[in-house]
């Protein structure tokens, strides 16, 4: 294996591998700052290794364990060592275990616990969007901070500034690394599905720059929701957010032309669907519904299959989602759940009645810079043969938009109408 070959090998492994490690150090160290830093420790030991002793048969357990001996290391060297051992129920023979026997402890680590608890403590709400976004790609995604910061559009240092004033706020708040108590469950799990769900709505549909779609924050969302599906088997609300992305995730390659201009839901072809991801996200959303009531994420996930079992746009069962995003409102009450019934109610009884609710949302002050306002009405008008009024919504949705693509999509529309 060359040189480039085991780099490469390393790099994969990282992606893979690195919320493992950091997991397993964080319930160590209790400081998910200096996992981190452990971990990347570990990584360049590998860097120097692999490429001259090869790749090990376990590279994850091999991470964890260098790792680890860093640790000790570290705690070695300062006065705390032995108070810090007896935190973490360890002790000086751990050095001199055989190596056979190191890699059977790693490898026999609560991985699932471990993982839960960063992915918890990333999420944890007392950090602020921006900083649990960041953090949870840099810890749980294997992303460097140049990654977050091309997929978000943002400079590289803002990125970093949020991670690491994400970390020195767990730190100061001695936030601790564990599970939350179930009476804490619920509301710590709704923080947690929203990070992750809001990585795949900026990948999904961006909010600002030139493409309308970036799929590789759509996929990390998606690995994080089916880690997340496996950590928490019996939450109905984990596999209602992973059935809503899957499904929602089916209709990338047909969302956008080849020069990247968007294709609007009803316009796509629907050869073009992932037909794997519908069945996923069709089978999540089951056992979401055996579970238990659906919550908005499952609510959202049954509104999105209305689209992906119907084989043509005629086909679609309107009259359902209308009801549908009924329940949805009620449940989470929102401008923008009431502006989606609108369209729906529209499609199922006729655009005066969508009309109707959407004129009803136009002093909502949530919606007063969201240019899907003005571009569902510009639609529910033109159905309605009021041309120049549509024309004049479309170019103000223009104007409210950042996304490059989505601007010239409704200043075509607009066009199309004067």
């Amino acid at each position: 294996m060359t040189a480039a070959d085991s780099h490469r090998a390393v790099e994969a492994v990282w992606r893979i591998e690195s919320a493992r490690v950091i997991a397993a150090l964080a319930r160590m160290v209790n400081d998910i700052g200096l996992a981190e830093e452990l971990a990347q420790d570990a990584l360049v030991a590998a860097l120097e290794e692999w490429p001259r002793k090869g790749v090990p048969d376990n590279p994850g357990a091999w991470l964890t364990l260098t790792a680890k001996h860093r640790a000790i290391d570290q705690f070695r060297r300062r006065d705390t060592y032995q108070r810090k051992l007896q935190e973490v129920g360890r002790d000086m023979e751990l050095r001199q275990e055989s190596a056979e026997a190191e890699l059977d402890d790693a490898l026999d680590d609560h991985i699932g616990d471990d993982l839960l608890r960063l992915i918890f403590t990333a999420c944890h709400p007392e950090l602020p969007a921006e900083g649990r976004l960041a953090l949870t790609l840099r810890l749980l995604g294997g992303l460097s901070t140049a990654e977050i910061a091309r997929a978000f559009l943002v400079p590289e240092p803002t990125v970093g500034q949020r991670i690491s004033r994400a970390k020195r706020t767990l730190a100061d708040k001695r936030i601790p690394i564990e599970l939350p108590p179930p009476a804490e469950l619920p509301a710590r799990l709704a923080s947690l599905l929203e990070v992750i769900y809001l990585i795949f709505n900026e990948g999904y549909a961006a909010t600002a720059g030139d493409d309308w779609i970036r799929p590789s924050l759509c996929q990390e969302a998606m690995r994080l929701g089916r880690v997340l599906a496996g950590l928490m088997p019996a939450e109905p609300e984990v596999h209602g957010l992973l059935a809503l992305m899957e499904i929602q995730a089916s209709r990338i390659p047909a969302r956008t032309a080849r020069d990247g201009s968007p294709i609007l839901l009803l316009d796509q072809d629907r050869s073009r669907w992932d037909r794997l991801l519908v069945r996923r996200g069709l089978d999540a959303l089951r056992r979401a519904e055996e579970l238990g009531t659906l919550g908005p994420y499952g609510l959202q996930a049954a509104i999105a299959a209305c689209h992906a079992r119907a084989l043509t746009p005629e086909a679609t069962d309107w009259e359902r989602m209308a009801a549908l995003y009924r329940l949805l409102a009620h449940l989470t009450p929102s401008p923008i759940v009431e502006l989606n019934r609108a369209v729906a109610v529209g499609m199922a009884y006729g655009p005066e009645r969508g009309l109707e609710i959407a004129d009803g949302l136009r002093d909502e002050r949530a919606l007063r810079e969201y240019a899907h306002l003005p571009a569902v009405r510009g639609d529910l008008l033109a159905k309605l043969g009021r041309a120049e009024e549509a024309a004049e919504e479309f170019r103000r949705a223009a104007g409210l938009t950042r996304n490059a693509r989505e601007r010239d999509l409704f200043l075509e529309r607009a066009a199309a109408l004067s």
